[in-house]
């Protein structure tokens, strides 16, 4: 066993390990961190397959950007843990059978899809002495060619998409009280605080009732 295939168990083993933990860790943030390292495992066996375009794709936007907002959201937010866990086991033969099916399958396709005994078919260089050519140069070349329009249009959605969410951030609603910044910057202490001056006003005291005598009679 080379060092390739050394690595490559090592990452996969780590990669099952932080996948187990995702289900199972009570803590959410601790499975989201899990989670993260699943995807840094994964990311460094693409490396080892030769698909660094994918790996740092995973990393740059999966773990850079929505684990990070994942994280912001179950630690900003109070969760309730116990509710989770209240019908988990009322729910895991269901569970358990689909994960076993979808486990099958996986397995089915993948063993269908290994050839045994071929070899690895080498990149044709142009000239002697030359470097292949990376598969993310040829990616690149391929999407902004052959599929230059199916791009632009998925960067046309996204973009609508963006205004979208921004413009419904930024309606007025009745419900919610909002305060311009503007209006706080030129706003000066006459507009918060007014003096008004009262003129003084003589208070009576209140008579005190006399005492009843100490011997309950009436008077002569």
């Amino acid at each position: 066993m080379d060092i390739r295939t050394g690595f490559f168990y090592l990452f996969s083993a780590v990669l099952l390990f932080a996948a187990f933990r995702v289900i199972t860790a009570r803590n959410p943030v601790y499975a989201a961190l899990y989670l993260v390292l699943a995807f840094f495992q994964a990311a460094a066996v693409w490396i080892l397959l030769k698909a660094e375009f994918l790996a740092i794709s995973l990393v740059l936007v999966y773990v850079g950007a929505v684990m990070v907002l994942f994280l912001f959201v179950v630690m900003m937010l109070d969760i309730n843990v116990d509710s989770f866990r209240a019908g988990f086991w009322k729910h895991f033969p269901l569970a358990a059978s689909v994960g076993v099916l979808i486990a099958l399958e996986m397995a089915a396709v993948l063993m269908g899809g290994f050839r045994l005994g071929e070899e690895p078919r080498s990149i044709p260089v142009a000239a002697a002495g030359s470097i292949p050519l990376s598969n993310t140069k040829e990616l690149g070349k391929l999407l902004y060619t052959q599929y230059l329009y199916p791009l632009e249009i998925a960067a046309v959605i996204l973009l609508v998409a963006i205004v979208a969410a921004i413009a419904l951030t930024l309606r007025e609603r009745k419900d919610s009280k909002h305060v311009d910044p503007s209006d706080q910057v030129r706003v000066k202490a006459s507009d918060r605080v007014r003096i008004v001056k009262l003129a003084p006003t003589m208070v009576e005291p209140e008579p005190v009732p006399e005492a009843a005598p100490a011997g309950g009679g009436a008077k002569a």
